[in-house]
């Protein structure tokens, strides 16, 4: 397994800390308060680093895989789904904080879902589809939107706002563009 692989794998490892240290604060996990107890004011920074260092691995794997020659279909399929299983799981744990609403993130999810229907059927077919360029934007955007609700500064609250309406805009785009380009593998699937 080569270095941008073993990046992208790393990144899936990290969720469920992540999502530990985001919500068991919350939560009211018994075993987390007693695990934790004293530093749990700290535990939103903690899981906030968590989610950066995940985030960094997914523009290392891509470029250290580009320049080195190490593209693999392993790569180009589980590269978008390590982002999609990342991105989710902390737009799930802001709901929970009610930091965003329940539509926003339904919306969002359901997006993943449709393209990773087509990504199943091109792959059924021999067909491996690497992310598009609208898709990473939509999912740089949706990464920063999350760093700056985790963070929750009021003075960036602006900032905050542009981001929320850039990542849903861009989200719709990348569908639409998504479904534009790869409709031919529909057809091939037997639609």
């Amino acid at each position: 397994m080569n270095l941008p692989n073993k990046l992208t794998i790393l990144r899936v490892c990290m969720i469920p800390f992540f999502v530990i240290f985001m919500l068991g604060p919350y939560e009211g996990w018994g075993w987390f308060y007693a695990v934790f107890g004293g530093v749990l004011e700290y535990m939103r920074y903690i899981a906030l680093a968590i989610f950066i260092v995940a985030s960094l691995t997914d523009l290392l794997d891509g470029k250290i895989a580009r320049k080195r020659g190490l593209v693999t279909n392993f790569g180009k399929f589980m590269d978008p789904l390590a982002d999609k299983l990342l991105v989710c799981s902390a737009l799930i744990c802001l709901i929970s904080l009610g930091a965003l609403p329940a539509w926003y993130v339904i919306l969002i999810i359901a997006r993943e879902f449709i393209i990773s229907g087509f990504r199943l059927i091109a792959s059924d077919n021999g067909i491996v589809i690497a992310a598009s360029y609208w898709g990473k934007f939509k999912t740089t955007a949706q990464m920063i939107l999350i760093v700056l609700l985790i963070l929750d500064i009021p003075a960036l609250s602006p900032v905050t706002t542009v981001f929320y309406w850039a990542a849903l805009v861009l989200t719709i785009v990348s569908l639409i563009d998504y479904i534009k380009k790869n409709f031919q593998v529909l057809s091939q699937g037997g639609f």
